[in-house]
């Protein structure tokens, strides 16, 4: 039975033209795609590549292939990313990488953000499976958590901590994280602005509305899924 990343990998693989500037997210099935992309020779000689994540700009120049910082480019015709779950509308949640700010940046950057991944990632409705990540500006951050606290205080909320060092994760742009577990669901386009509108508060992992296509794969064959909005 083929691996539905590497089959999901390969149907992205075919959205992309010679000439283009592609912009990668983080996950094994971004991981399959760069791996794809460098076998192509028709392709990597004409392709301008960034990435948000420092694993998937690792792997791009171990390929030799052309890469370039995001803070150089302007533009992006694809930005492909996995997430860890989305809905009808392709709203994402991705919550487990801490590097939601530059991948949100780059999928606005783009004419097409595109989600890639299993098809196990998709739901009718985002639920409270995983966390609301959150990057928070240093001197901001016990005003932050009062903040959340009161706005929602049936949540829980969970400044990341290092494993491999005493003290908080802090973000590659310097900042803190942290994840909030909703008890209840809110309305995607609600939670969206509320979260983003606390001073403090640089961006958060909810994709609202910004992808416009999904490639996933399944046990039976690839699916190109388009969103459908609530009336």
């Amino acid at each position: 039975m083929a691996d539905p990343k590497v089959e999901a990998a390969k149907a992205a693989l075919n959205l992309i033209s010679a000439g283009q500037t592609i912009g990668l997210g983080a996950g094994s099935t971004v991981a399959y795609l760069t791996d794809m992309i460098s076998q192509r020779t028709d392709l990597v000689g004409s392709l301008i590549l960034t990435s948000s994540s420092f694993k998937t700009t690792t792997r791009l120049l171990e390929h030799g292939l052309r890469v370039q910082s995001p803070a150089l480019l302007k533009h992006l015709d694809i930005y492909f990313d996995g997430c860890d779950q989305f809905d009808k509308e392709l709203n994402a949640l991705k919550s487990g990488g801490g590097i939601h700010t530059t991948e949100k940046i780059l999928a606005s950057m783009a004419d097409e953000f595109i989600l890639i991944g299993d098809e196990g990632k998709f739901a009718e409705q985002l639920d409270t499976a995983y966390p609301l990540v959150i990057e928070i500006l240093p001197q901001a951050l016990q005003a932050v958590l009062f903040r959340l606290a009161t706005d929602y205080p049936q949540s829980k909320v969970n400044l990341r901590m290092s494993t491999q060092k005493d003290g908080a994760v802090i973000s590659e742009n310097g900042n803190l994280l942290a994840d909030i577990y909703f008890n209840k669901l809110i309305a995607p386009a609600i939670l969206n602005s509320q979260i983003k509108m606390i001073p403090g508060i640089v961006d958060h992992s909810l994709f609202y509305r910004m992808a416009i296509k999904a490639v996933i794969a399944g046990n039976e064959a690839v699916r190109i899924i388009h969103p459908v909005y609530n009336a």
